[in-house]
């Protein structure tokens, strides 16, 4: 868990960060800072697609999986339901719920979805080896206080969800073993890339696809697997 706790701690001192100097930045650096980040948020996207799409059994899998889960997404609403609890809960005054929301779901997908986050509590599990995750913390405490920097404090909500989710991971592989197969691993990149697309377009505002309303689109590989594996 050490790689885990330290992935964890880097989101917190960068978010924190971020927050600090939001005050003494100018707002045409925070512009290009932003900027920055969104075609740096494409590009990793794109990255993940690329690398892993030509690796993918089930090809059309991710367009299955983004189609399923967007109509899910919107048919339960899940952006206006983050959007109502976002403003309900504001964190910091001066900030509009809705780009809380754009924040975090952009930092959630880029802390957890991505071959880093994904494998590196596998292997720290089974091999104690955190090389991925020690990678993964130098990547996201840059990203942290760039998002920060933008949305504010509230940014540090993602540290205890990258807990869970990694924490969950490895918990899962120490008492079963790897349960994801590398397949899973596979499709569930692809997905997640897109999902990273969608958010560097909605940085650049180039196009607000709500994000958040495409989530589900995670769950679809895992249900295909299963239901695969019982026949």
């Amino acid at each position: 868990m050490l790689g885990t706790i330290v992935n964890t701690a880097c989101i917190l001192v960068g978010s924190c960060i971020g927050a600090i100097l939001k005050r003494g930045i100018k707002e045409e650096y925070k512009t290009i800072l932003f900027d920055a980040l969104g075609l740096c948020t494409i590009a990793l996207g794109a990255n993940a697609v690329a690398q892993n799409l030509p690796k993918s059994e089930f090809p059309v899998l991710f367009i299955l999986s983004m189609a399923i889960g967007g109509l899910i997404g919107r048919m339960i609403d899940i952006n206006g339901w983050v959007n109502k609890k976002a403003s309900q809960r504001a964190i910091k005054k001066g900030n509009s719920s809705s780009n809380l929301v754009e924040g975090l779901t952009t930092g959630l997908l880029l802390y957890c979805i991505g071959t880093f986050s994904i494998v590196g509590p596998m292997m720290s599990a089974l091999q104690n080896d955190n090389t991925y995750l020690f990678t993964n913390s130098t990547l996201d405490i840059v990203t942290s206080a760039i998002l920060a920097g933008n949305y504010g404090i509230g940014m540090a909500l993602a540290a205890p969800v990258l807990f869970l989710w990694q924490g969950s991971i490895y918990l899962l592989t120490t008492i079963a073993g790897p349960v994801i197969s590398d397949a899973l691993i596979t499709e569930l990149s692809v997905v997640g890339g897109v999902l990273i697309l969608s958010s560097g377009f909605s940085i650049l505002k180039i196009k607000d696809c709500k994000t958040v309303n495409l989530l589900p689109a995670l769950l679809i590989p895992p249900i295909f697997f299963l239901i695969k594996s019982l026949f």
